[in-house]
């Protein structure tokens, strides 16, 4: 009787588990390009064994999209489940105010369904520095190419900073704001930790690039390097007060590398053969595998949901990591960051939750960034309010492998002025490049590629992934309705997200 008792305690214990809605965790990766994952580039240079392990523990995404080619855009987009040429193009630059108006996203959808929340690490999505500011601040200019600078005396730190993380849904935050803007200090929630009283200079100098600071207050002894760490630990500490509660979570993550500046702890310098990025890239897997080690450790593996992308493609010196080290962090694609070629928004994007994905899988569905809002909230069991989320499609029956895929097309832009979409093999680029980043010669020779005359440009993705073969001249028909359905979409409305779902 006692044997049966028990064993029914244990089946009821585990059907409550199953029922039980899963934590959300996202790992969030910065200008980390789609052939930095070892696992989807057989000629890496650079070791990701931590995500390796994930891709196989579930189900890795070969093409998948970012918002945008830079980072603010595709934050705000992973948040809210909209594009964000909606509102914005550019970045949230230093001391800016934030992108968002009422928009709902991720954390407030899943708080109102009870879920803990928390962003631990790049915030990079505005706070409203106007409440601390002393009124007489100026600040002063550095130069045309970079941002107005404020001394640490312009503001009040002892004030709170309105409009961050926590007005946006979630419960706790941790983080810098940005690795390479000012002020280099902690955030805790809404304050400073310590008074940034001195001006920027970096420490330690990249192993690559530039440093890439920007001028303004600094805590006394910042060390960049110590950043990743020090995110990752408030990471493990967070899941770890999270064990034996009830309650579900959601866990943001977006880390600061391997974003410049290029600075890998000491015991990671010269772990690879790709240079100081390879270094970074190497150790931010490391970072990865920690918070996953965490995630078993507590009990959470089995009823969570892990997510792993990032939010553009990799810097304009991957073209030299190309002729160096012969490492092509974006892989076998044409484009870098800020691009509308390929790799400025095709990402990695790796989703593990044990039970319902199939280990293992890899899938060519076309998904973006933006769906994680419809998907998660699915997943949940949440409601998205109206209006919200409007470019959103629910990926859930392609991860449980219910449909081949629900996304037909999709919109891909950095800036106001260049524009492109995919429907289904089909690329539309409806500028006459797609490129902002500057390439080599020597790398155009290379790869074939070609200088465009023509005002736009139009690829068939599955015979030509590398976008070398242009038939914008050839089928006029197949351009202008490409370009009509990307003007339906652009005008938004009812029509624009049943044109971008599955029929």
């Amino acid at each position: 009787m006692l044997r049966w008792i028990l064993g029914l305690a244990a089946l009821t214990s585990a059907l409550s588990a199953a029922a039980a809605p899963p934590n959300i965790v996202i790992l969030y990766a910065d200008d980390m390009g789609y052939g930095d994952l070892g696992i989807q580039n057989p000629d890496s240079k650079i070791p990701t064994p931590h995500l390796d392990q994930l891709a196989r523990e579930g189900m890795r995404f070969t093409d998948a999209h970012s918002s945008s080619g830079i980072c603010t855009p595709s934050r705000y987009a992973l948040l809210t489940g909209r594009y964000h040429w909606r509102k914005f193009h550019d970045i949230v630059n230093s001391f800016d105010p934030p992108v968002f108006d009422a928009e709902p996203t991720l954390a407030s959808v899943l708080k109102a369904q009870g879920y803990a929340t928390a962003c631990i690490g790049k915030w990079h999505l505005g706070w409203d520095w106007d409440a601390i500011k002393n009124p007489a601040a100026k600040p002063e200019k550095h130069g045309e190419d970079k941002a107005a600078s404020y001394l640490s005396t312009d503001f009040d730190w002892s004030k709170p900073i309105p409009g961050g993380p926590l007005a946006r849904g979630f419960d706790y935050y941790f983080g810098d704001d940005v690795p390479n803007f000012p002020p280099y200090t902690w955030i805790e929630n809404d304050r400073v930790l310590a008074a940034p009283t001195v001006p920027y200079a970096p420490d330690p100098r990249p192993e690559e690039g530039s440093p890439e600071g920007r001028p303004g207050p600094m805590v006394e002894g910042w060390k960049q390097d110590a950043v990743m760490p020090t995110l990752t630990k408030q990471v493990v500490d967070w899941i770890a007060a999270r064990e034996g509660q009830e309650q579900p979570f959601f866990l943001y993550f977006p880390w600061t590398s391997p974003h410049a500046p290029i600075v890998p702890a000491k015991e990671w310098i010269g772990s690879t053969k790709a240079g100081g990025f390879g270094d970074y890239v190497h150790q931010s897997d490391a970072h990865a595998g920690t918070v996953l080690a965490a995630l078993e450790a507590h009990g959470f593996r089995e009823n969570t949901l892990v997510v792993f992308t990032a939010d553009n493609g990799p810097e304009h010196y991957a073209y030299e990591r190309v002729r160096k080290f012969d490492h092509r962090s974006m892989g076998p694609l044409r484009g870098l960051k800020r691009d509308i070629w390929e790799g400025g928004h095709r990402v990695p994007f790796v989703v593990r939750w044990p039970g319902h994905i199939e280990a293992g899988s890899v899938n060519d569905a076309l998904i973006g960034q933006i769906d994680l809002m419809a998907t998660i909230a699915a997943i949940a069991g949440a409601e998205l309010p109206p209006g919200a989320a409007e470019d959103s499609i629910n990926q859930l029956p392609v991860l449980r492998g219910d449909q081949p895929f629900v996304r037909r097309a999709h919109v891909h832009n950095t800036f106001a002025d260049g524009w492109a979409m995919r429907l289904g093999d089909w690329l539309l680029i409806d500028k006459p490049t797609g490129d902002v980043s500057k390439v080599p010669e020597w790398y155009e020779k290379q790869m074939g590629y070609s200088k465009n005359p023509l005002p736009g440009a139009l690829f068939n993705l599955k015979d030509d992934l590398p976008e070398q073969h242009n038939h914008f001249a050839e089928q006029p028909e197949r351009v202008e309705a490409l370009q009509q359905l990307l003007a339906t979409i652009r005008a938004g409305g009812a029509g624009a997200k049943s044109a971008q779902a599955a029929e």
